[in-house]
This record gives C-alpha cells, structure tokens and sequence, in this order.
C-alpha cells in the first residue's frame, strides 16, 4: 500500500522535510501510518525507531511528542547518512539522533531504557527478484529476522514501554506467536485496507510486556481512488500537505 509515491529528491510534510537521497526505502504509506498511530499516552520521554531509513517515523513522533531523546538506528550506510540529514535540518534536531549500528550490536551496549520503540521492519517475498539491490536489502526480512527484531526489543524497551510497528498482515500471526516468547503482548491491532471492498494489507500493532485484553479495529484508507476516509484523513492531517 503506498500513497503519493515521490521520486523527487525531497517530499515535503507540513512541519518537516524528507531528503530520499540514499535511502532504499523511500518515503510510502506504511511509515506514515506507523508514526501517526504510535500510542504516545504514557508520555514516553526515550523513543527509538529500529530501521529508521530517511528518519521519517522518528521526524513525526518528534513532532506529535515532547520527549526529550528520539534516536534512529540504521546500519545501511547512506540511508544513516539521510537520516542524519533529515534530522539535523529538522526544528527538532536538538532531540534526535541516529547511531549507525546493528540492532544486536546496539542492544549489547544499551540497558532496557526506552519508553516507546517503533520498528517498520524490512520484509521481503522471497522469489521475487530486484534490480535495487539496497532497496532489496532493506526489504528482506532476513535483513532483520523477526527473532532478531524481537530479541533485541526485549532487551531495549522499559518495563512500562510499548513496542510498536507495522507489518504486513499475512505476517501478523506468525509475528504475535514470536512475539509471546519474548514476554510481549499485543495490547491494540488496527487493520488496514486499502477501500472497503479491499483485503486486508498492514498490521499496526501495539505490544506491551503486560498481558493484556488486545483492543481490535479496522482502518480504512480510501472511499474511492483519491477520496479518504475520515479517519484516515483525521489520523495523518498533522503531516501530508494536502490532508
């Protein structure tokens, strides 16, 4: 599902701008829909964006929140350096930072300190060939294996923090059964498709280190090709131009 697909060097937000230069992963639905439906009701004041890329969904919980420390991590070599870009020319600069590491890597070094970690993993089809060999990277989900992924939110998040992410739904039962392993438990799912006639495509979910009662909804993006719902346009308003 991607929406106002921009292969110019620069897409545009009403608070912020996205340089794409470098970055296999560019700017789409997925992100933005993540970084706008990010529970933020605990007031998390250290938030970290696993994969950050061109630093989108970090640049968004910047401007919905007031913590004081919202870093990326990135291993891809010149998706951190856009990323770093993006955040320095950013009003929130003072409050974000990228570290160009592997997940494994980074969780070694750093204790359970975050109150909110946010991921838009990469995945992938196997068997389906790619000419962008970086994009290709950064979608394989063998590039962060979900074992990998969740191992290193376990040893990251704080024990009142939440987990949250995005991934595609044919994905999410294998995902939350993985996740149970690691003590994490779904506390809200929002499906999403694309119309009301569409399957479901994405998968936000909400995990937190409490068993809880999951809350389930359903999100629909578009009444018709270029005409949104309510509360689609209601979720992302703060961010794209033409909301």
């Amino acid at each position: 599902m991607s929406k106002q697909k921009d292969t110019a060097a620069v897409f545009r937000f009403k608070q912020f701008d996205i340089c794409q230069d470098g970055a296999a992963m560019k700017v789409g639905t997925d992100g933005v829909l993540l970084g706008a439906w990010a529970g933020l009701d605990h007031r998390p004041q250290a938030i970290l964006d696993i994969g950050a890329g061109t630093g989108l969904i970090a640049l968004m919980l910047a401007q919905r929140s007031d913590a004081e420390q919202i870093d990326g991590l990135e291993i891809e070599d010149a998706a951190f350096e856009t990323c770093m870009k993006n955040f320095e020319a950013s009003p929130w600069a003072d409050r974000l930072f990228c570290y160009h590491a592997g997940l494994q890597d980074f969780a070694a070094e750093f204790g359970p300190d975050y109150d909110l970690i946010v991921s838009n993993p990469p995945y992938f089809a196997e068997g389906i060939p790619s000419a962008d060999m970086a994009r290709e990277q950064a979608r394989r989900q063998h590039a962060l294996p979900f074992v990998a992924l969740l191992d290193g939110v376990q040893r990251l998040l704080a024990p009142e923090g939440r987990f949250e992410l995005i991934l595609p739904f044919q994905e999410e039962a294998t995902f939350l059964e993985t996740a149970a392993k690691f003590d994490l438990f779904p506390a809200r799912i929002t499906r999403v498709r694309g119309n009301a006639e569409a399957d479901v495509k994405r998968s936000l979910i909400s995990f937190s280190r409490t068993p809880v009662a999951t809350q389930h909804d359903l999100l629909t993006l578009e009444i018709s090709r270029n005409s949104y719902t309510e509360a689609y346009v209601n979720l992302t308003r703060d961010f794209y131009l033409r909301m």
